[in-house]
């Protein structure tokens, strides 16, 4: 099968799948990372090419034709963050990012961090 298949097949079939709900993902680097290394491992697959053979992920990511995942990530977050703003202001979404809670200034905490900073 052609490599160029092969990235439309991942861009149509598996990266939706990897992606599934992220637009509600709060995305730490960690996550971010493991991402990349999970796709760079299905890339490299497909690719029959292993570590020890030492291409670069840039010439694996050319040859199929793929962007990465943490860009298609953030473009997902950057979507339903517009998808909300464009919301009435009467809708549970817009108003949960309207949110103030009381007890809070400018969303730092009262008390300390842990057990002990917490007020009950």
């Amino acid at each position: 099968m052609p490599l160029k298949l092969k990235g439309k097949i991942y861009k149509s079939v598996i990266r939706p799948v990897i992606l599934y709900g992220s637009e509600c993902w709060a995305v730490k680097k960690m996550d971010e990372k493991r991402l990349h290394v999970a796709e760079m491992r299905m890339l490299r697959w497909m690719c029959g090419v292993t570590r020890m053979d030492k291409v670069r992920n840039e010439y694996i990511r050319g040859s199929l034709k793929v962007a990465p995942v943490t860009e298609k990530l953030k473009g997902n977050l950057l979507s339903w963050y517009g998808h909300v703003k464009r919301r009435d202001e009467t809708h549970v979404t817009k108003r949960v990012l309207n949110l103030h809670v009381d007890g809070c200034l400018d969303g730092e905490e009262e008390g300390g961090r842990g057990r002990d900073g917490w007020i009950v």
